[in-house]
């Protein structure tokens, strides 16, 4: 019983639509509430919706990185290799 204090049991995976994190990153680039707010009033981790603010960024032209087509087309030609080989 002592082992259990304390640790959380891990949530099972969830995903999101496109539209829905497009939500969440608009209600946190408002302003009017926090990040950490935004994540407990929709029950969320303030990690994923970070990553989904990051992403909107990379998106927009605000910040480097891969854009969300640019990951999708890396993960189709990765998923090609694999079946090549």
């Amino acid at each position: 019983m002592m082992e259990s204090m304390g640790k959380k049991k891990p949530r099972p995976r969830r995903s999101f639509t496109r539209e829905f994190k497009a939500e969440i990153v608009e209600l946190c680039q408002r302003g009017d509430r926090s990040v950490g707010q935004v994540a407990r009033d929709f029950d969320l981790t303030e990690t994923a919706v970070r990553q989904w603010i990051r992403q909107a960024e990379v998106d927009a032209g605000r910040r480097e990185g891969l854009t969300s087509s640019e990951r999708q087309e890396l993960e189709a030609l990765r998923r090609e290799n694999r079946r090549l080989r």
